[in-house]
């Protein structure tokens, strides 16, 4: 049995759980070295205080489990089979009265639900989401060399995108030549649909790439991220094509200066709150504040999102073995958009940053 199966085995116990139900790819990875994106099919990791757990997935998938080392019980089922039949047998073998089952309630959906629910008439469904949360977020030293690879080919992304930079490419034929040159290296899949935006296009912070030429004087926005082994990174740079005005240049000097100052607050026992407010005072100060209309950044790991949430209002504590993003942003409609992200880990000393590609204005000429 792993070490993080008997996390969860001892909080179970703790709180007299008899029955962890785990369905999202994610925590089933993370639990069992199995990853699957079953599609509608039922994938699903059943955790137990003493007796073995068992994974359901679809049959086809069967000896992928074996693959990745997991040696406990699996069950398969066809796609003619009721895999819920399988599952409440399972369990019944296991243990005879089920009180408390815990599961994702974000993630299960209410056809699943109702299922369990008529599995185990009278038991009561607790989450198992803040423990899962707070197993992820602090990462081992395995995890932390996966993710510095992951960051890696996140720093070559945006130097292959600073060199494909050139008058009248559009942003679709520039993120094309990035994803390209991965796949060159050998990454099989980005950690969100990678952002190319130029000119006004970057004021929207989750705007669309498309047919918009790159022009001199515009500030360029790349956002992207790589996968590999699982997890995930995730980097903002914003580049200057040719010279830009003053303004624009007040607006990137200003996150580069709230970044670079919640970089130096995130250290073990400040909270999240602290560390988000340190960019957003500095923004607001210049000015900018109503242009800031995000959190400061979130955790990192085998989601590209997940927990915490670096908000102004979240009181949780840093602690050391913590992976998160610092990406405080501009966006002025019309005149420009800036964003500044990187991958920190805290240690006992503060924040190692993870993603290295420069952070001072670059200027393409």
């Amino acid at each position: 049995m792993n070490q993080r199966l008997q996390k969860l085995q001892a909080w179970m116990k703790e709180n007299g759980i008899e029955v962890s139900f785990i369905t999202s790819s994610e925590n089933v990875f993370y639990l069992s070295g199995f990853f699957s994106n079953p599609h509608e099919r039922l994938l699903a990791l059943a955790v137990f205080q003493e007796e073995e757990p068992f994974l359901v997935c679809p049959g086809m998938e069967v000896h992928d489990v074996k693959a990745s080392g997991w040696n406990q019980e699996i069950i398969g089922y066809s796609d003619i089979e009721n895999p819920w039949k399988l599952v409440h047998t399972s369990i019944n073998k296991r243990i005879s009265h089920v009180r408390n089952v815990a599961i994702e309630k974000e993630h299960m959906n209410v056809e699943r639900y109702e299922q369990l629910t008529a599995l185990f008439p009278g038991a009561a469904f607790v989450s198992a989401e803040e423990k899962m949360r707070k197993l992820r977020m602090i990462k081992d030293a395995k995890e932390l060399k996966i993710i510095e690879e992951a960051c890696a080919l996140a720093d070559y992304a945006i130097e292959v995108g600073c060199s494909e930079i050139k008058e009248g490419r559009t942003e679709l034929e520039v993120l094309n030549a990035v994803e390209y040159a991965l796949k060159q290296k050998g990454v099989t899949e980005m950690s969100f649909s990678t952002m190319v935006l130029t000119g006004a296009n970057a004021a929207s912070p989750h705007g669309n790439p498309g047919s918009t030429k790159i022009k001199k004087g515009d500030l360029v926005l790349f956002d992207l991220g790589v996968v590999v082994d699982r997890y995930c990174s995730d980097i903002t740079r914003t580049v200057a094509y040719g010279d830009i005005n003053d303004k624009q240049k007040e607006i990137y000097d200003t996150v580069l200066k709230g970044q670079l100052a919640a970089v130096e607050a995130s250290k073990p026992g400040v909270t999240a709150a602290e560390v988000d407010l340190t960019a957003r005072r500095i923004i607001a100060d210049a000015g900018f504040g109503e242009y800031f209309p995000h959190r400061l950044g979130h955790g990192l790991g085998i989601s590209v999102h997940e927990y915490p949430s670096m908000t102004e209002t979240n009181p949780l504590v840093i602690e050391e073995g913590m992976v998160y993003t610092i990406e405080p942003g501009i966006y002025v409609p019309g005149v420009a958009g800036v964003r500044i992200e990187d991958d920190v880990f805290i240690t006992a000393d503060g924040a190692k940053v993870l993603t290295k590609f420069p952070k001072e204005l670059q200027i393409i000429r």
